[in-house]
């Protein structure tokens, strides 16, 4: 159960990642309509996106840093 833990975890900070590099632009659509709505998006709401992503990214590197650590202590 702890390893289940320790994969959702990994599972939030990519998705921290993937929103932080759409919220600067780095993720492109092959869709030209897709890419269009991205892009009006990403420019209303750039500001709170980037900056909820970099929280979310740096809670689940403590996270993990912590359910590691707590993992090796227990052996």
């Amino acid at each position: 159960m702890e390893y289940l833990g320790l994969f959702i975890e990994f599972l939030f900070l990519a998705m921290g990642i993937y929103l932080y590099l759409f919220s600067i632009g780095r993720l492109k659509s092959g869709d030209e309509k897709a890419q269009k709505r991205a892009e009006e998006f990403r420019r209303r709401n750039a500001g709170w996106l980037r900056v909820a992503s970099l929280l979310l990214i740096a809670l689940m590197v403590v996270n993990i840093y912590l359910h590691i650590a707590q993992l090796f202590q227990g052996q």
